[in-house]
């Protein structure tokens, strides 16, 4: 008996982006994304929880993760199966990890950047960049949106 089984073809798109350890390449990392999201099929829900992802994750890159000379990397990618958009920053910084802290007081203008991606992400987390560096990354569902 021959049976034939009809596969549908899931795409995955990605987008990587190196960008200066700065507060302008902070910022032109959320202008980009913001911008390669409105190519991809993302929920209108999902590409603002991005952009709040992407602006704290890059800044923090830029920020706390600096060594001079040395870029950041924006990362994307869409499972269009499962609807899951991974974002992933990488800086050189490995020995400085991100640590999850109260809300700081109200009159305190920082602080407030790993809470929001906390919010925003439905999973997140931190991985090990070789030969130097580390990544965090946050993913998003669309199902869950």
């Amino acid at each position: 008996m021959n049976a034939s089984t009809s596969q549908l073809h899931a795409s995955t798109r990605t987008f990587t982006q190196h960008l200066s350890s700065t507060r302008r390449g902070a910022r032109l990392a959320r202008l980009l994304a913001v911008e390669q999201l409105r190519t991809w099929p993302v929920l209108p829900g999902i590409a603002d929880r991005a952009e709040g992802i992407i602006a704290e994750l890059a800044s923090n890159a830029a920020l706390h993760g600096r060594v001079p000379g040395r870029d950041f990397r924006l990362g994307l990618t869409l499972q269009e199966a499962t609807g899951t958009l991974r974002i992933e920053v990488t800086d050189t910084r490995g020995e400085k990890l991100p640590a999850l802290q109260s809300a700081p007081p109200p009159d305190r203008e920082s602080g407030r950047g790993l809470l929001l991606v906390v919010a925003f992400a439905d999973r997140w987390g931190t991985e090990p960049h070789e030969p130097v560096g580390k990544t965090i990354w946050a993913e998003l569902d669309s199902r869950a949106d």
